[in-house]
């Protein structure tokens, strides 16, 4: 997602957090399960293993967070554009940086690029407690009322996300949907002592990499994880 100086502005979405209810025998069958979970089972083949994760990803319908031009292809292993020059990302890069990430139950998560919400919307079913920060006013509030439709209870910020939310850290989890060319030390500071942060690392052009940094107490460790392609992060120091 992108991101830039601008003044920011707190949009809090306040309704429970959607979990999932039985399906009344008198409702027609839904035409996303088989897809669904055909995607879930590819994301077990290319060795995504946290099984709450996999819990996550099969609950949250992603065909609600795409155009209805390519809803189609909601399913499909694959980035898919949004509108405003953005995408929603990978179903297997949103599973692996959200596995990288280790989220407990009740963790506070920090997401730099809401974009089309879907990465939230799984944290939130990790029963996350999420601050999402996107730059695009216009993209964040469709994505604010798409969130607050489908039952998802988070904190959304429109702003520069390069800074962070330094009010509501620590964070036990910082993932990052944009590539700075060098980790934002803002960030860094606002993780909690074993905290993690998955974050694309690359300049535009270049081969990316993504990261996961592991705050420890006389420092941070380093491991990459594959190479991505992610759009550059803009805002503040983030060239």
């Amino acid at each position: 997602m992108r991101h830039s100086l601008a003044a920011a502005a707190v949009v809090v979405v306040a309704l429970l957090a959607c979990t999932g209810t039985p399906a009344r025998s008198d409702e027609p069958p839904d035409p996303n399960a088989q897809p669904r979970s055909a995607l879930i089972d590819s994301l077990v083949r290319r060795g995504i293993r946290d099984q709450r994760v996999l819990a996550a990803m099969r609950r949250v319908p992603r065909h609600e967070f795409v155009p209805p031009e390519v809803r189609a292809h909601a399913y499909d292993d694959t980035p898919l554009a949004i509108g405003f020059d953005q995408t929603i990302s990978q179903p297997f890069v949103v599973a692996a940086m959200t596995e990288a990430a280790r989220i407990a139950p009740r963790a506070r998560v920090l997401e730099i690029g809401t974009g089309s919400g879907y990465q939230a919307a799984v944290l939130v079913a990790l029963d996350a407690d999420v601050y999402s920060i996107e730059i695009i006013e216009p993209l964040a509030r469709r994505t604010q009322a798409l969130l607050t439709r489908l039952g998802y209870r988070l904190h959304l910020r429109i702003g520069d996300g390069y800074a962070g939310w330094p009010e509501a850290a620590p964070f036990d989890a910082i993932l990052v949907t944009a590539a700075p060319e060098h980790v934002p030390e803002a960030l860094v500071a606002q993780l909690a002592i074993g905290g993690r942060m998955v974050i694309p690392l690359g300049a535009p052009g270049d081969i990316q990499r993504l990261d996961v940094i592991t705050r420890g107490r006389d420092g941070t460790t380093s491991e990459t994880l594959f190479p991505v392609r992610f759009v550059p992060m803009t805002g503040g120091s983030g060239r």
